[in-house]
């Protein structure tokens, strides 16, 4: 889904990348803080890589909450900071285009997932943290991704939107998820840690695993924003930096038991001759890789980034990526 021009995301690119180029030099002069709170939201679009693409996951949009909550003894001998969060959000899947005028060419189905989340993080001293999530959502129709494509297109002057009606059918989700991080090895400017995540539900079931490579300013990761852990009440541990300033690689294995945005319900059938849903199969392996940059100082909070995928289907023509945009505000 293309809702800006080249022209415009190239600017919106430029602006962007200005702040992070000149927000170090002025951190120099701001101290090191410790916020509760924290206000997010975060885009994610094909077109931010202005590669002219708009197929397979072609939009997203995020709103996070984040409250830091205190840690009591004895915890805090090892628990360092803890936090609970609060999400909503929508995605949105195409297949090789957003204009398909016949269910021969979907080569990964159409499917919305709309979703609330609530989240607890649990991060420890030795630079581990446990994150576990619970979210209750919706795929099909009534996750409002092909209205909300449709207006954007129409608004934006884009392509006509077509197919929407092969999309997977209304189905209710349940997902729960839990993330593992742990520190392996630090050095001056660089570290490495063990990413890993294992989802199970109604909607996703699955697991991941690969290392996060860090270089630059980065902080321990009970206090990062590489762990989503930007806000704590009380940091018994000096930071290593005043603001993070860091660029990062991740690449990761994922391995798929069940997709709903490719083969709708867990318990719907989907053999029904008068249904227009065009469903698929996932691929049992798929392989990411996400590139981006991160900056934190005083109140705000940036994270750009790139993420490149392996197909999700064999059907589908190539793999796919996309460009992620996060940015949160920090306060109390």
């Amino acid at each position: 889904m293309r809702a800006f021009s080249n022209l415009t995301l190239s600017a919106t690119w430029t602006r962007l990348a200005f702040l992070f180029l000149l927000n170090p030099f002025c951190a120099t002069t701001v101290f090191a803080q410790t916020h509760r709170d924290e206000f997010g939201i975060q885009t994610d679009n094909d077109s931010y890589l202005l590669n002219g693409l708009d197929n397979y996951y072609t939009n997203g949009l995020f709103l996070h909450y984040n409250h830091a909550l205190p840690v009591k003894s004895p915890d805090s001998t090892s628990l360092q900071n803890k936090i609970l969060g609060f999400e909503l959000g929508q995605k949105i899947f195409n297949p090789q285009s957003g204009a398909i005028p016949s269910p021969i060419y979907v080569d990964r189905p159409f499917a919305g997932y709309l979703y609330v989340a609530s989240t607890l993080n649990l991060l420890f001293r030795n630079e581990s943290n446990i994150k576990l999530s619970a979210q209750l959502g919706i795929v099909g129709p009534s996750s409002l991704a092909g209205l909300a494509q449709t207006w954007l297109h129409q608004t934006s002057g884009l392509y006509k939107i077509q197919g929407w009606q092969y999309q997977i059918k209304n189905d209710p989700e349940l997902n729960l998820s839990a993330a593992y991080n742990k520190l392996l090895a630090r050095g001056t400017i660089a570290d490495i840690s063990l990413s890993t995540y294992a989802n199970l539900g109604t909607g996703f079931t699955g697991a991941g695993a690969g290392p996060l490579i860090r270089i630059g300013n980065f902080n321990q990761l009970f206090n990062s924003a590489s762990t989503q852990s930007t806000v704590i009440v009380h940091n018994q541990v000096a930071p290593l930096h005043i603001s993070e300033f860091f660029f990062y690689y991740k690449p990761q294995v994922n391995l798929v038991a069940y997709d709903a945005t490719i083969q709708g319900g867990l318990f719907e059938s989907h053999n029904d001759v008068n249904s227009s849903e065009v469903t698929g199969k996932p691929e049992p392996v798929v392989f990411s890789q996400q590139f981006g940059l991160v900056y934190t100082a005083n109140h705000w909070v940036y994270d750009l980034s790139a993420i490149f995928h392996t197909k999700d289907t064999k059907e589908m023509l190539n793999s796919h990526q996309w460009g992620s945009v996060m940015v949160a505000y920090r306060f109390h």
